[in-house]
C-alpha cells in the first residue's frame, strides 16, 4: 500500500491507516503497561535505578498513548475532542516526566555517593533487548501511518515511541555493561541518561507537542504535508 500522505492540512480518518494508527496505539498501551509492570519489579528486585526509572518511564508511555487514542478515535467518530480537557492532560503528563527525572537522578546521586551496588537483572536485560527491537519498529510504523493520513498528532507519538526506543538502548546498555564488568557506577549514569530524556518529553508534553508537534501556535494551520516542518524527525 502506498505510503504517500494525505493532501491539505486535515487528517484524512476514514481510510485505512487511521485504523492502523488506532490498532498501534492500542499496541503501544498493552506493551507498555506489561512492561512497565515486568522493569519496576525487576528493578526492584536487583536494586536498578535505571530499570526503576525505565518502568516509570512506560507508564507515562501508557498514558500519553492513551490521549492520542482517545483523540483518534473522537476524529474517527466525526466527534470534536475536547482540546481543553486534552491539554490539561498533557500537562499532567508533563509533570510525570519531570517527577520521573528528579526520581532517578537524586537516587542516581545517592547510589553513588553511598556507593550501592545493585543485583545483575537477567530479566531486565531480556525485557530491554526486546523492547530494542520492537519499539523502533513499532515507532516506524506509527511515522508512516501519520504520512499516509497527513497527521501530525500520530507522527509526533512516533517520535514519542522513539525516544522509548532510545531509552530501552540506554537501560540494555547499562545493565549489559554492569553484568560484565561489574562496574557499580553503570547503573546511576544510566539513570541520568533517563532523566535527560524524561525532561526532554516532559517539555514536549509541557509545550503541547503531541498536538502541534511543528511548532504552531493554538489557533494557526500546520503547515502542509511534506514540509520540512510537519515531519519535524527525519520521516523522509
Amino acid at each position: 500500500m502506498s505510503t504517500t500522505p494525505a493532501t491539505g492540512t486535515t487528517p484524512d480518518v476514514t481510510g485505512p491507516a487511521a485504523h492502523r494508527a488506532v490498532r498501534y496505539a492500542k499496541f503501544t498501551i498493552g506493551y507498555n503497561l506489561v512492561e512497565g509492570v515486568v522493569a519496576v519489579s525487576a528493578g526492584a528486585v536487583a536494586g536498578a535505578v535505571s530499570l526503576i526509572g525505565f518502568g516509570i518511564d512506560s507508564g507515562i508511555e501508557v498514558a500519553a498513548a492513551t490521549v492520542v487514542l482517545v483523540r483518534l478515535l473522537a476524529e474517527i467518530k466525526g466527534g470534536e475532542p475536547d482540546e481543553a480537557k486534552e491539554r490539561k492532560a498533557l500537562k499532567f503528563i508533563a509533570l510525570t516526566f519531570f517527577a520521573l527525572a528528579a526520581y532517578v537522578t537524586v537516587e542516581g546521586v545517592r547510589s553513588l555517593v553511598v556507593g550501592e551496588k545493585p543485583d545483575t537483572s537477567p530479566v531486565g536485560i531480556a525485557l530491554t533487548g526486546v523492547s530494542i527491537v520492537v519499539m523502533p519498529w513499532l515507532a516506524m510504523v506509527k511515522r508512516r501511518a501519520g504520512r499516509e493520513m497527513n497527521s501530525r498528532l500520530v507522527v509526533a507519538d512516533a517520535s514519542e515511541t522513539r525516544l522509548c526506543a532510545w531509552l530501552s538502548v540506554s537501560t540494555f546498555a547499562g545493565l549489559l555493561a554492569f553484568a560484565a564488568f561489574g562496574w557499580t557506577w553503570i547503573d546511576p549514569v544510566a539513570g541520568f541518561v533517563i532523566a535527560a530524556f524524561a525532561v526532554m518529553e516532559g517539555r514536549e508534553a509541557w509545550e503541547g507537542e503531541l498536538v502541534c508537534d511543528d511548532g504552531c501556535e493554538d489557533g494557526e494551520e500546520p503547515a502542509a504535508s511534506g514540509t520540512a516542518s510537519s515531519c519535524p524527525d527525519g520521516c523522509d
